[in-house]
């Protein structure tokens, strides 16, 4: 009987002591992190025998879509034992990966983009350098398939076939893994396999052992039609709730007891308003009450979201943090793209984002909406995009000055309630932007981009210094013991960012007013009433 062993780079499978925002430290140059630093903060997924028992989700997903295809052998192993599993029944070793050239648009702008090596690139190959390695030592004639998001990277190598891979996999497999295996072991499958078409809701199976986190998915793809990003390629998908609680309850009965709500974006879940976006809110609402009704579950939050319909709806996210018990020592973590202060941007290339509201209001809706979050003990970590094509120096200048206004706009108002992250991200081509150029950190720096990196990474380090122990305060003994690293580590960033600066000719000390924003938002809502402003108090 054929076996199929599936596993990741050990970037993904690592912990990172359970850190908040830690997980980037995969993205950093391995020229410039030692690696004794990354040895100390590199912890691993739980492991027996080799077989991975807490798994990234991906690797779940795909476990149990080879299961769905017929297939009964197979092993999610740990990437650092995957030798002991590779035996004469294997016929395919199924990779996942997610940046394994460096390219992401974090890694691009550690790596001063790509002209060093981060973590992720170094930690991949190796790893394929021991399983081509053991092919050949043991004269195993099994397939090294690579896919996930990363498998796009690699097949823009002409030579990508002399690292040992045999196949890359672009697209969604859930559907067709069956068919895909049986090809590739047939050896009729072409070297870059590109599946067409989606799986349905209903062909997503549920998976089947516990997930990193607790990862569950609620839906994929987008429709809001930014033309930067790969998800909104993927018409969305919102998975049967059945399957949501099955998953939960794995989840649970391997004590993990925080039901992590994953989609591309959580306030598209069950849409029906797909011209304003209007949020579908008692949906949403009832899909947090449901997961908190689980047996076992103790808290539920979003993995990523759009700003918008918070602003439109503020009773929508009172209702989630009611439902999942949010509050001054339990806040809800979201990852949104707040990307840029210009309109003129907005417009071009994510129009959608900005509904129900206009373009122009845009930063009114950025203003408004981490007020709505941060009232409810809700921590959004956004990010910003350098470098779009067609971003001016007053474009970039825009976004440092939007991150002051709302550091002192929302200090007014909500004082230790108000907290946010900014982390600038490069722009990589993708979406219908993908023959675009990459933005080039050391070619295209400016003074106003440079000002825009260290107004972030200076508000980053305030959150640190002041978030981090403040949650310590809760018994959270891996954060208490982070905070003295975090602290000096924040310190040397910043020192050296104002000495790189300086360096570069640019004046880190340069003043920056914020912007004129009154917040006060005109678009109503489909009730006719106009939404509710920081200005006025709500």
């Amino acid at each position: 009987m054929a076996r199929i062993v599936l596993t990741c780079d050990d970037t993904l499978t690592s912990t990172y002591r359970n850190i908040p925002l830690l997980d980037f430290l995969g993205c950093a140059p391995v020229e410039r992190v030692p690696g004794f630093v990354y040895r100390m903060l590199d912890t691993q997924l739980p492991e027996s025998g080799g077989v991975l028992q807490v798994a990234p989700y991906s690797l779940r997903k795909l476990e149990a879509a080879v299961i769905q295809g017929g297939y009964s052998d197979i092993v999610v192993a740990h990437p650092r034992h995957i030798e002991t599993f590779i035996d004469e029944r294997t016929t395919v070793v199924g990779v996942s990966t997610m940046d394994p050239l460096g390219r992401g648009p974090v890694s691009m702008m550690f790596t001063s983009g790509g002209r060093y090596t981060a973590y992720t690139k170094k930690r991949f190959f190796d790893m394929l350098e021991v399983l081509d390695g053991i092919r050949k030592k043991r004269k195993i004639p099994f397939k090294i398939v690579v896919g996930g998001h990363g498998a796009l990277q690699l097949a823009a190598l002409d030579n990508w076939r002399k690292y040992g891979m045999d196949h890359l996999v672009l697209g969604e497999v859930d559907h067709v893994i069956g068919q895909l295996l049986q090809m590739v072991e047939q050896g009729a499958a072409e070297g870059i396999i590109k599946v067409e078409g989606f799986p349905t809701a209903e062909e997503i199976p549920a998976i089947i052992a516990p997930s990193y986190k607790g990862f569950i998915e609620v839906n994929r793809g987008c429709g809001r039609n930014c033309k930067y990003c790969d998800p909104n390629l993927r018409r969305i998908r919102c998975v049967p709730m059945d399957v949501l609680f099955r998953e939960i309850d794995i989840n649970v009965s391997a004590g993990l007891t925080n039901a992590w709500l994953h989609s591309d974006d959580i306030f598209l879940y069950k849409l029906e308003d797909h011209k304003d976006f209007y949020p579908n809110s008692e949906e949403i609402v009832g899909l947090f009450r449901s997961a908190m009704a689980r047996p076992g579950v103790t808290f539920a939050n979003p993995s990523h979201g759009s700003l918008a319909p918070v602003a439109a709806d503020p009773d929508m996210v009172r209702g989630i943090s009611e439902a999942v018990g949010a509050g001054p020592s339990k806040w809800v973590g979201i990852q949104m793209g707040l990307e840029t202060a210009s309109p003129d941007l907005m417009r071009k290339y994510m129009e959608n984002k900005a509904k129900p509201f206009s373009p122009e209001e845009w930063p009114e809706v950025v203003i408004e909406g981490t007020y709505v979050l941060n009232s409810n003990y809700w921590f959004p970590a956004y990010t910003a995009i350098l470098g779009l094509p067609g971003e001016t120096s007053e474009d970039a200048l825009d976004t440092a000055r939007l991150i002051i206004t709302m550091e002192r706009k929302l200090k007014d108002k909500l004082g230790g309630k108000a907290h946010f992250t900014v982390t600038p991200l490069a722009f990589i081509p993708a979406g219908s932007l993908k023959d675009d150029s990459p933005f080039d950190l050391k070619e295209q720096l400016t003074e106003e981009r440079f000002l825009l990196l260290y107004v972030s990474w200076k508000h980053m380090v305030k959150e640190i210094t002041e978030f981090i122990p403040r949650r310590s305060s809760n018994s959270d003994v891996g954060l208490a013991a982070f905070y003295p690293f975090a602290r000096f580590g924040m310190w040397t960033i910043m020192r050296f960012m104002r000495q790189w600066g300086i360096r570069m000719g640019y004046d880190p000390d340069r003043r920056l007013d914020p912007l004129e924003v009154d917040v006060r938002l005109h678009t109503t809502s489909r009730e006719g009433h106009t939404f509710p402003s920081l200005e006025a108090g709500t």
